[in-house]
């Protein structure tokens, strides 16, 4: 059994329904608190880790000395979080060069603040790719190198960290006692076919592999004419295509889409409850894919709980707005090797 000593504790900033403390854990960190105002996420989160101390409040009146009460006097190995910086993302940017305004942007200088008072050794930020092009952001990287991190951080694709679903990233890690470099990516892929047989293993009362939407019958009878395994709404007679979809500035052609058995699926997004929003067609059954089946795309483990007393629409954005926990742990794993390098 590991002496306290021995442990290594991490924090976990904007932590959602934990699933970044999920990728920790399985990594080897303790993951000692977490911040969350998200009623919804907070009760996933508390329904999955326990064992963390999770501050649900606004993280601009967070008091970070309860934190270092919590440490004891040992060291804080990781500070880790997914800020939210929506208005940065190329969904909601579309054509514009210039940031979407949301309150929800500054949230990054919150994050600077807590690794300013906490002092930890290595640090690690995941976000939206667009990020790295604005001023928030470089601003926020050259005061990390003014605290006396070496700072690395590169946009990469979760695919090409076992986990099946297209999702670009931008990641950034440092470190106060040496260069770190982001992990290496793995010639391993995962694919819908790979993760759909983990329903086998799932239990059959599973409230979550039953929860998604139930169509009108033109909608079904639409549904049932994409073909299967990866199938387009494109080939439709011209009788099931829905005028919005035909305009040319829509371009959102993976609507109504179905995802393919022997490929990754497509992003994994806060819609993915909805074939309205985007390629979440079961492969071959007449219907969109699960909350079940859409938590697995995101490599949460079979058993991991999510409430079911809240809006479909809300459950898909705890889910949707998820870093995968497979991408998280390569991540951990990646800087608990760093620190046992560097701290041995």
């Amino acid at each position: 059994m590991k002496n306290r000593k021995q442990k290594r504790y991490a924090v976990d900033l904007f932590a959602g329904c934990g699933s970044l403390s999920e990728g920790l854990k399985q990594a080897g960190f303790e993951v000692i608190a977490g911040v969350e105002i998200n009623q919804n996420a907070v009760k996933a989160y508390k329904m999955n880790h326990s064992d963390t101390v999770l501050f649900d409040e606004d993280i601009k009146k967070i008091d970070t000395t309860k934190i270092l009460k919590l440490l004891n006097g040992y060291p804080l190995h990781l500070l880790a979080g997914c800020p939210p910086c929506q208005g940065f993302s190329s969904l909601r940017r579309l054509n514009r060069k210039s940031p979407v305004h949301d309150k929800r942007n500054s949230l990054i200088n919150q994050y600077y603040r807590f690794v300013e008072e906490l002092d930890p050794t290595t640090i690690m930020l995941e976000n939206v790719p667009g990020l790295v092009d604005y001023t928030l952001f470089k601003s926020f990287v050259r005061k990390l190198k003014n605290l006396g991190y070496t700072v690395n951080y590169r946009v990469v694709d979760v695919s090409n960290y076992s986990v099946p679903q297209r999702r670009r990233r931008l990641v950034l890690l440092g470190s106060k006692v040496s260069k770190i470099d982001i992990a290496a990516e793995s010639s391993k892929s995962a694919t819908v076919k790979d993760t759909f047989r983990k329903l086998k293993s799932c239990q059959r009362n599973d409230e979550l592999q039953n929860i998604y939407p139930i169509h009108t019958d033109r909608i079904q009878e639409m549904i049932s004419l994409i073909p299967k395994d990866g199938g387009s709404r494109k080939i439709l007679p011209e009788e099931f295509k829905l005028e919005c979809h035909e305009k040319n500035s829509i371009g959102f052609n993976d609507v109504y889409g179905r995802l393919s058995w022997n490929a990754v699926s497509s992003t994994i997004t806060g819609g993915c409850l909805n074939p309205s929003k985007g390629r979440f067609l079961h492969p071959e059954d007449n219907r969109c894919i699960s909350a079940r089946e859409a938590a697995l795309l995101q490599t949460f483990p079979t058993n991991y709980k999510f409430p079911t007393d809240i809006p479909r629409a809300e459950l898909a954005l705890l889910i949707g707005n998820a870093l995968p926990p497979e991408f998280s742990k390569r991540q951990a794993e990646n800087i608990i090797r760093h620190l046992n390098v560097c701290l041995s």
